[in-house]
């Protein structure tokens, strides 16, 4: 990406921003739109009509960005509450069952179907990782004729690694089980094309690769699935009226086409108007432009931590490298923790000399987003370096955590 694209985000000149994972740095434009909806309702002269309009051009442009079609879409507040409404609109029987990965699913993506468990008799089948990543066959393998659904994340937040999301759908469908993916690392940083894909239903959330804030989602689900879904929760933006506000009567109750019938107004109008202003740039950028920088950096990265003698999860750059670049040993801690001393030694440095990361589960996570440049990288490995240096560590072999000397 060019100069022009940084300059954009006032905050990547501030500091080596690598926690995009979490929550992106905003963009002038992103601040922009913000400002002038709070003018608007400063003034009181915010027009509700317009800023519906503003939600549905939202919802028209990720769309666009996912290959899907609006009405495929709904509005949420963020990617927990696009599963939970789609989780708890599935039809479940007592003994049927969903396949996912614990050990690299969020922890968001596990909750509810261990709820489910509770609440409907379902039964949860957890599938080990393998090296960091989520495996086809092993996932394949637990699915069965009572496989009601399939979850994964399409790139998982720690490690960092792509899923094999085409494969995995493909075995759903064989099984005649739906796939749900917990899309809030990819989109927008990674292109995105559902109907290549074959997954069923995608959740995400605005403030991360969306470049968005807090507060503001979409929920994708196939029209053919969300046709035969009641949903869990239902409100007038969900239900086809024929004026603005109509009372129910006993003739029908009828929910809006596909995944419009998911939409639980008010929206978040404020979220509404930044991600909107923040997919112009991205439909601007291209997001094939922005994964072949995100992707590129990632490379760097990672090279230059390895030739540090760094343990970085999954050895030199390869296929299923996103844009995160992990540092530690996978599972080596819960969700906010590392256990080896020397990951929490270089991840104090590292802080220290003005770099933010982030740690999960074990591993000192680098996020890398379209505002990242060779500058960040080389301030990254050069504060390594110097820790490295400090410290005398010392890597030890097949991956086991190293040591200080």
């Amino acid at each position: 990406m060019n100069p022009d694209v940084r300059a954009l985000f006032p905050g990547a000149s501030e500091q080596p921003y690598f926690d995009i994972s979490a929550n992106s740095l905003m963009a002038e434009p992103v601040r922009a739109a913000i400002e002038r909806h709070l003018a608007g309702r400063t003034s009181g002269r915010g027009d509700k009509t317009a800023m519906v309009a503003t939600v549905n051009r939202a919802r028209s442009s990720f769309a666009s960005l996912i290959g899907a079609s609006s009405d495929e879409v709904a509005i949420t507040k963020n990617v927990s509450d696009g599963l939970n409404l789609f989780g708890a609109s599935l039809p479940w029987r007592e003994g049927d069952n969903v396949v996912l990965c614990p050990a690299l699913d969020h922890p968001n993506n596990i909750y509810l179907w261990y709820s489910l468990v509770r609440t409907h008799g379902i039964e949860v089948r957890p599938v080990a990782p393998e090296d960091g990543h989520i495996p086809v066959g092993a996932m394949a393998a637990a699915m069965d004729e009572r496989t009601r659904l399939v979850t994964i994340p399409s790139i998982t937040f720690a490690p960092g690694f792509v899923t094999d999301m085409k494969a995995i759908a493909a075995e759903a469908r064989r099984v005649g089980a739906l796939t749900l993916v917990d899309a809030a690392q990819s989109v927008g940083a990674h292109h995105t094309d559902v109907g290549d894909l074959g997954v069923d239903a995608l959740a995400v959330a605005a403030q991360k690769a969306l470049l968005s804030v807090y507060g503001f989602g979409f929920l994708y689900v196939r029209r053919e699935v969300a046709e035969t879904l009641t949903p869990v929760h239902v409100a007038r933006f969900g239900i086809e009226l024929d004026a603005h506000e109509t009372a129910y009567s006993d003739d029908e109750l009828r929910f809006r086409a596909g995944a419009l019938r998911f939409d639980v107004g008010n929206y978040n109008y404020l979220g509404a108007a930044a991600t909107d202003a923040a997919l112009d740039l991205l439909s601007a950028w291209g997001v094939e432009r922005v994964e072949m920088h995100v992707c590129g950096m990632a490379a760097d990265l990672a090279n230059g931590l390895l030739d540090l003698g760094l343990p970085v999860v999954g050895g030199r750059p390869g296929p299923r490298l996103a844009h995160i670049v992990s540092v530690g040993e996978s599972g080596g801690g819960r969700h906010y923790t590392a256990d080896d001393p020397a990951m929490n030694s270089l991840y104090d440095h590292l802080s220290a000399a003005g770099i933010r990361l982030a740690i999960r589960t074990g591993m000192l996570r680098f996020s890398i987003a379209v505002y990242n440049d060779e500058t960040d990288i080389n301030r990254v490995v050069e504060a390594a370096r110097e820790w490295c240096a400090m410290t005398g560590y010392l890597p030890t072999p097949d991956k086991a955590p190293g040591t200080l000397g």
